[in-house]
């Protein structure tokens, strides 16, 4: 008879390896080190992970994650409640927040526009971003989508719902190479891009 893990182990290293870019050596490896922790970092290892399930949820008005009603960007009081930047996930915005250029508030779609993969613009918050400039006194909209295929289906689809409201509508400049993914630009090309948007129409 061969010798095996565990059933408990071979069930936590299934799930990490389920995980994105973590493989089943990785999850093995994992699996060893939260063994040799000390057993109360062990439980708050987990209780950090119920949290996110149990605490964390979409801030109601741009749908940033937030363990509270609404995010911390969207109730301070010393940003431009007037100028919104429109991402695709809560990652970019955070990326976009580090770069420290951006000094509105934000609007998370939740993904991007793509037919083939089955996402239309009704399983996105567009809605949400058109009520938001018809009731908030919106002067501008930025758009921070990818600068991709999926990314440029998206800006149109956002520049169609919102063309008939009296709104600039601007860009991140290109500063962000074409094919790339916010999530893996550096600072300076962020404060770049944000410095440098233009008009969308």
């Amino acid at each position: 008879m061969s010798a095996e893990y565990p059933k408990s182990l071979n069930r936590l290293m299934e799930m990490l390896a389920c995980l994105p870019g973590i493989g089943k050596r990785s999850a093995e490896r994992i699996v060893f080190h939260l063994l040799k922790m000390p057993a109360e970092e062990t439980q708050a290892f987990g209780d950090a992970i119920g949290d996110i399930r149990n605490r964390i949820r979409q801030c109601r008005i741009c749908f940033n994650l937030s363990d509270g009603e609404v995010c911390n960007i969207c109730g301070d009081s010393q940003r431009d409640q007037s100028a919104i930047c429109v991402v695709e996930q809560a990652k970019d915005l955070l990326n976009l927040e580090s770069a420290g250029s951006w000094k509105g508030v934000y609007h998370v779609l939740g993904g991007h526009v793509a037919p083939l993969e089955g996402v239309e613009p009704e399983d996105l918050t567009i809605d949400a971003l058109v009520k938001r400039v018809q009731t908030d006194s919106i002067r501008e909209v930025c758009l921070a989508t990818n600068p991709n295929l999926e990314g440029e289906e998206t800006n149109l689809t956002l520049v169609k719902a919102l063309e008939v409201y009296p709104v600039k509508m601007t860009r991140l400049a290109r500063g962000l190479p074409a094919g790339s993914a916010i999530e893996y630009a550096n600072r300076s090309v962020l404060v770049d891009a944000v410095a440098g948007r233009r008009n969308v129409t």
